[in-house]
């Protein structure tokens, strides 16, 4: 009788079984419906729209500031005094070792490295004047300059890479000459020199 009654304590109620089974088919859904409706944040991501990036370097260390000018074939030009221009954009105005001070855990670091970037974020039609400037100098000494331009859309392409030396003090160089076509493809690239910073009041 008493290994009767321990077996009829141990028996699963089929019942219960069933509705053990659909609480925990209901949580489960829940928990999936949940994630759905709060998908996982991407904090700190920011697309930023480019069609082509322009880079300009001297070497690293100098004290000397060289300057980037884009013209776009509206006649908008970016340069230090005018960061904005349509859909360009100077992203860093490098002035050589005058603006290479970072402070970092309140000590201050010097950042050698000596850049410009234009980024170009919509496609105008036409030809854009890619020009370097010996702006200010503290060598009074030639400083050779490294000019990139890389398309970005559809896919990463060089455009252009190449070297120019400025050699004295307020010398303005083309160093590319590059036309667009509507639907973004580069169809002539050239060197012939045009003037953009010369041409206006720019040590004021």
């Amino acid at each position: 009788m008493a290994l009767r009654r321990a077996r009829r304590a141990h028996d699963i109620d089929p019942f219960t079984d069933l509705l053990f089974n659909a609480l925990l088919g209901f949580t489960f859904m829940f928990m999936i419906a949940f994630m759905a409706m709060n998908p996982k944040a991407k904090s700190g991501v920011i697309e930023a729209k480019a069609e082509f990036i322009i880079t300009m370097n001297w070497p690293d260390g100098s004290p000397d500031d060289i300057d980037l000018w884009v013209q776009a074939p509206d006649g908008e030009t970016v340069w230090f005094k005018h960061p904005d221009a349509g859909l360009m954009h100077l992203d860093r105005d490098d002035r050589g070792q005058a603006n290479d001070q970072l402070l970092v855990d309140g000590r201050e670091l010097i950042n050698p490295l000596n850049e410009e970037v234009v980024t170009i974020r919509g496609i105008i039609p036409g030809e854009y004047v890619v020009n370097v400037h010996y702006y200010a100098s503290q060598t009074q000494q030639p400083v050779p300059v490294e000019v990139r331009v890389v398309k970005v859309n559809p896919q990463l392409s060089v455009v252009y890479y190449g070297h120019v030396e400025l050699q004295r003090l307020n010398q303005e160089a083309t160093a590319v000459r590059f036309s667009v076509t509507a639907g973004g493809q580069v169809v002539r690239v050239n060197t012939l020199p045009k003037p953009l910073a010369l041409s206006r009041s720019v040590i004021d």
